[in-house]
């Protein structure tokens, strides 16, 4: 063999013991990792360019205000979706009581509608021109009505009554998995049923409401609509307000660091609670405490109530305003329709797409460290909109400025990939690549081995076996999938807002638009739009509970 052939075939062999074949499969796992890390990095790196004007204006005006209210929001939204949560979950899971059936999966409605929507239309209902004020000056003959609700208060009540489904739902799980056996135990024991409750039936569903909590915490510090409608202003109105008021990327991208240290400990309360609840004993059926007399028309009035304002008035009065202003609907709003729909296909797309490659690379190359990885890539969830959009457009702004400088010279450009559909599609599928990989790692662990390994005997390459066998076996798997991440575009806001190209006004952004300028009736039907595809998802939800 000549000296050159030795070369090769030393090379090769070297390349062969640093990339092992199982490698390539690992790779997709290694790859969405690295789009989640990556943005996250530049913003952590962005105080080696600190902005002293913009941070000293900060600090002096605005700074001590964001962390009062940020702290406000989370304490108040946390206190009120725990009780709220707990009472309904325990009263449907644990007690028979008129209506029980229906209320069991339609408290789980209101996660149908967005925040920024429940809150214009909490604003449209109760704002000092709205029909309940006038109403009450008018009749009853109170001159203020009730007063300004454009409070901390009225953004609790509006951020709990969207929110407080994450513990209902995981608290209703964990009640029913305990029977009532225990509690029945201390009844025997000479405890009253309030003590036996609180000493017995809620230490034990602790976990679940704690990860319940951390949920709905995480997605109140994401929250950019909801507060902006009430001008009460968090760190992600902050981060808005830097980019498009100061014209400041490094200052947003500051700001977006301190919001992304409250969202890392939110995630790990979350799967800390998870981990101590997951030993949990399930039952088939709960044998429910039965409720008469005012017992029973209270927990019917109580659950009814939250139905009622969470859900059933909202929806009504998004009608009443939709059909009020049919003849005046905007020449674009098909042109929202369209763009939401072509943004949201896409995402759903590539995130299935990933999802795919990934959940099939994990199987045909497990390895202990892969799901250390596989946390970093399904941690895009938990970021909110407004991060991850400044840590994308740092990281394009670097790309332009350095490597991509020459071409876009030679094309006559200012920007390529800033302001471009990259940028947005990239914000959603590192956003939404954990509840697309959910449903497809979900139909892959119910696919036995057995039929990949009948297959390779028969000499079927890995990729054939894919297209062959998994993908058909998958369907429902990926339709769900991309079913889920479609309608989660739809309503992301943040991102939408701080990224999209020019004219790529999406039905979200108009209803930020609308709201901005208190035009509430222009902007019920893009928003009834939006809640009734959202209620796709949610009655997905509503029948794996009520199956499991």
């Amino acid at each position: 063999m000549s000296n050159p052939e030795v070369a090769i075939t030393r090379a090769t062999d070297v390349k062969t013991r640093i990339i092992k074949p199982g490698f390539w499969w690992r790779f997709p796992t290694y790859f969405v990792a690295a789009l989640v890390i990556l943005p996250l990095s530049v913003i952590v790196l962005s105080w080696l360019t600190p902005e002293p004007e913009i941070w000293a204006h900060l600090l002096d005006t605005q700074l001590a205000r964001l962390l009062k209210n940020t702290a406000v929001l989370m304490v108040g939204v946390g206190a009120v979706v725990a009780v709220i949560g707990v009472a309904l979950a325990w009263l449907v899971a644990a007690c028979e009581f008129p209506g029980r059936k229906w209320l069991d999966w339609g408290l789980m409605l209101p996660l149908a509608i967005p925040p920024y929507v429940l809150a214009f239309v909490f604003l449209g209902l109760l704002d000092y021109a709205g029909p309940i004020n006038t109403w009450l000056r008018e009749t009853v003959g109170l001159a203020r009505g009730i007063g300004d609700v454009r409070t901390a208060p009225g953004v609790i009540v509006v951020m709990s009554l969207v929110l407080y489904p994450y513990v209902y739902m995981l608290a209703r799980s964990a009640f029913v998995g305990q029977g009532r056996e225990l509690m029945d135990a201390a009844r025997s024991l000479g405890a009253s049923p309030a003590r036996a409750f609180f000493k017995v039936a809620l230490p034990m569903a602790r976990p679940a409401i704690a990860a319940g909590m951390a949920l709905a915490l995480m997605e109140t510090l994401a929250d950019f609509g909801a507060v902006s409608v009430f001008n009460f202003d968090t760190f992600t109105t902050a981060i808005y307000k830097s980019w498009f008021g100061f014209f400041s990327l490094p200052a947003a991208a500051q700001l977006a660091s301190l919001l992304l240290l409250f969202v890392l400990l939110g995630v790990w309360a979350e799967q800390q609670a998870r981990s101590r609840g997951r030993n949990q004993s399930r039952r088939a059926q709960y044998d429910r405490y039965r409720l008469t007399g005012v017992k029973a028309f209270a927990a019917t009035g109580f659950c009814a109530l939250i139905f009622l304002i969470a859900f059933a008035i909202p929806i009504g009065q998004l009608v009443v305003w939709t059909l009020g202003h049919l003849n005046d609907i905007d020449s674009r709003y098909w042109g929202f329709v369209k763009n939401s729909l072509v943004l949201a296909v896409l995402a759903a797309v590539t995130s299935v797409f990933l999802a795919l490659l990934v959940g099939y690379g994990r199987r045909q190359s497990p390895v202990n460290g892969l799901s250390f990885w596989m946390r970093i890539a399904s941690l895009g969830y938990a970021l909110p909109g407004s991060v991850l959009a400044v840590g994308i457009l740092l990281v394009f702004t670097l790309l332009e400025n350095n490597l991509l400088a020459p071409v876009k010279n030679w094309l006559g450009l200012n920007q390529i990939l800033v302001g471009s559909l990259a940028a947005l599609i990239l914000a959603y599928v590192i956003r939404f690549f954990s509840v697309a990989v959910g449903p497809v790692q979900s139909s892959l662990d119910m696919i036995r081995p057995s039929y990949q390994e009948v297959a390779q005997t028969l000499g079927v390459g890995k990729f054939q076996i894919l297209r062959q066998v998994y993908l058909p076996l998958l369907r429902p798997g990926l339709l769900t999938a991309a079913l889920l991440v479609l309608v989660d575009t739809l309503k992301e806001m943040p991102a939408t807002l701080i990224l999209r190209p020019f004219g790529w006004d999406t039905l979200a952004v108009r209803v930020f638009e609308m709201t901005a300028e208190g035009q509430w009736q222009r902007a019920a039907l893009p928003a009834v739009t939006l809640v009734l595809v959202s209620i796709i998802p949610v009655v997905m939800m509503i029948r794996r509970s009520n199956r499991d």
